[in-house]
């Protein structure tokens, strides 16, 4: 019965998510109450939400400063001279284009936000791409592909979420997938660099073809809080965070608290200036702490019930034990087409805590399904998605059919997520 109960929770927050009748953080707040009463745990509800919440307070810290970090380097206009210089660089060469755009999209999905990505890179590269008639629907693939490969970073939504729902540190289960993660980025490079050389041979000699590019004029107010002369130590500081992250001997969310606050002063001393530049990006940020949060309250109720345990329970009696044994191989290679099903709330909140219980049954690590997990699902996977805003913005800018963009794309996604599954089975992060 109880597993039964966890069951129609976990498939009622899948169906009000996926069909867009409740926000994601309203579902994982109310559902899981709702069930819960229902089924006679009312007197532990508050204990249950308060326990998920402290579990997930860290990671909701991290993502709320590390989005105004990359909000105020952004704003400092950190990542303008790069642009210049990738443009500058590519000439007229399609190659060098497509390898631009793809080492482009990944500089700037360094803050995880896939809107952010697509709102820079596609604008930058869209009146080179059309002035040498190059396809659109090539810059939508490859911007796809990079900024899909790099959201494993470990403040990107899935890894965070994967984290969360297993309440495991963020470090632990990313650390791990770094070498994999570099082979998927070599990987799109190469994509790029043969879809580059494919769009050369369709369009022929472009020598003599005359370019112009229209130059998107800076606001005023843009121009304003651009610091250029800051750049080098911008730079630094994006790099020692990084570093500082995967070395793990300083817990994230105080590396990102520590250096937002380096960053804030230095770029903007002035203290109107810096309420100023909270204020812009304190929106994004609580949107994202708000579904974390919630997320807690949905597992914590789940895990303090003992629905998790029963939902595993009832699938090991019937998954056949050689089966059980290969959760995370099989999670890695369906990673990615699950991003087309289920959205990263639904999936990390409401699908992995029942595979990882489970594959802890067999003997199996959960958090080697969770690895597999973020090789693929709204990874390599989210800019194809359909249920996922991202998508429709990339499509949108570069004015490609989402049948097309999926049609070329998702191949090279589903390919980009098995040769980093094979490098971490060969690495032994996911056991075979």
């Amino acid at each position: 019965m109880l597993a039964l109960f966890g069951l129609l929770t976990v498939a009622l927050l899948l169906v009000l998510v996926m069909t867009k009748k409740l926000s994601p953080v309203i579902a994982l707040i109310t559902v899981p109450i709702v069930m819960a009463l229902i089924g006679g745990f009312g007197a532990d509800i508050n204990k249950h939400i308060t326990d998920g919440i402290k579990s997930i307070a860290t990671t909701g810290v991290m993502f709320i400063f590390a989005i105004l970090f990359f909000g105020i380097l952004t704003d400092a206009g950190t990542f303008e001279p790069i642009i210049k210089l990738i443009l500058k660089m590519a000439g007229k060469d399609p190659a060098k284009i497509t390898l631009g755009t793809a080492l482009l999209a990944m500089l700037v999905h360094l803050d995880g936000s896939g809107a952010v990505t697509f709102l820079v890179v596609i604008p930058a590269m869209l009146p080179l791409y059309d002035a040498l008639k190059m396809k659109r629907t090539t810059l939508a693939t490859v911007t796809a592909l990079a900024a899909g490969t790099m959201n494993i970073v470990p403040w990107g939504g899935p890894t965070l979420r994967a984290a969360t729902a297993l309440n495991v540190p963020v470090t632990e289960l990313f650390n791990p997938m770094l070498v994999p993660m570099a082979s998927g980025l070599v990987f799109v490079l190469v994509v790029a660099y043969m879809l580059g050389l494919k769009e050369r041979k369709a369009i022929g000699t472009i020598n003599e073809q005359e370019v112009v590019l229209a130059d998107a004029k800076m606001d005023a107010d843009k121009q304003a809080l651009m610091r250029p002369k800051l750049f080098p130590v911008n730079m630094l500081l994006i790099v020692l965070a990084i570093v500082v992250l995967i070395i793990g001997k300083v817990q994230p969310h105080v590396v990102f608290m520590i250096a937002f606050s380096l960053a804030l002063v230095i770029n903007y001393p002035k203290v109107k200036d810096q309420a100023q530049r909270i204020d812009a990006h304190s929106k994004a940020a609580l949107l994202m702490a708000s579904v974390l949060f919630a997320a807690g309250a949905f597992t914590g109720i789940l895990k303090g019930t003992g629905m998790i345990k029963a939902m595993a329970d009832t699938l090991v009696k019937a998954i056949p034990s050689s089966l059980g044994a290969r959760f995370p191989l099989i999670t890695g290679i369906l990673a990615m087409p699950l991003s087309l099903v289920f959205d990263p709330d639904s999936f990390y909140f409401g699908v992995l805590p029942i595979l990882s219980s489970t594959a802890s049954e067999f003997g199996v690590q959960a958090i080697s399904v969770a690895r597999a997990s973020i090789l693929g699902q709204m990874t390599t996977g989210f800019p194809v998605s359909p249920l996922t805003g991202s998508t429709f913005l990339l499509i949108g800018l570069s004015g490609v059919d989402l049948g097309e963009h999926q049609k070329k794309t998702i191949p090279f996604a589903f390919l980009t997520t098995i040769i980093m599954l094979v490098v971490a089975v060969l690495l032994g992060k996911v056991p075979l």
